[in-house]
């Protein structure tokens, strides 16, 4: 059932200590940071967050981590140019890493959605990434068998919604957004807009509205800060 709360702070109240939570967004492209803003407001801590990369500069998923409240990500990029809290928490052994390729992360999400039980790929085959993990010959090639991953919780960023939850995005901003919501137990999506059902063109829709629990106005969106 649909959710429509009055404000970001309501929207991500549900959300517990030692939850995973997936967050969309490509480097800053479509990232939720007014959803993680409410998140350290709400004080929720040992996290397990799975993004694409591990924070830019010291605002939105980075200022979530640089606060102690993240105790493993799971992601792509940890490091970059301006991911120096990252950096200075895995240094000191603040924080743990699960390092997945891209494609890796991606369908290993939708596979979580789609209820598949895992699948084989080549991509990290032979290489440190895939020790203690089954491996299989398939056409004389080598294969490493990867599970789907799951989440208590999805923080998701989309242009705009109809009443009943329906999603679509701006451009590359919608990124790990639609696999996320499927991902996910609890999908909170901000939006610029929200709509009267009947208002938006079927054809248009990304995410269906069945995988969205949460919904939330943002009116004024904080542009991710510059590296």
């Amino acid at each position: 059932m649909l959710n429509i709360v009055q404000d970001v702070d309501e929207a991500v109240a549900p959300i517990h200590d030692g939850a995973t939570v997936m967050i969309g967004g490509f480097g800053r492209a479509g990232q939720p940071v007014e959803l993680i803003e409410a998140l350290l407001r709400q004080g929720a801590t040992d996290l397990t967050v799975v993004n694409n990369n591990a924070g830019n500069g010291e605002q939105g998923l980075a200022a979530l981590i640089g606060a102690g409240r993240v105790k493993k990500i799971i992601c792509s990029f940890p490091r970059q140019t301006d991911s120096q809290i990252f950096d200075a928490k895995f240094r000191a052994g603040e924080i743990e890493l699960e390092l997945v390729p891209q494609g890796n992360l991606a369908e290993r999400i939708r596979a979580a959605g789609a209820g598949i039980g895992g699948f084989f790929t080549p991509t990290a085959y032979g290489t440190p990434l895939a020790e203690g993990k089954e491996t299989r010959m398939i056409d004389g090639r080598g294969y490493v068998f990867e599970t789907p991953l799951h989440a208590d919780f999805a923080l998701i960023k989309a242009l705009r919604a109809d009443k009943a939850g329906n999603l679509v995005y701006r451009k590359t901003a919608r990124n790990f957004g639609p696999v996320m919501a499927t991902a996910a137990k609890t999908a909170i999506v901000q939006v610029r807009e929200i709509i009267d059902v009947g208002e938006m063109d079927p054809e248009v829709v990304v995410t269906p509205g069945i995988y969205v629990n949460s919904l939330v106005r943002v009116d004024r969106e904080k542009a991710p800060a510059a590296a």
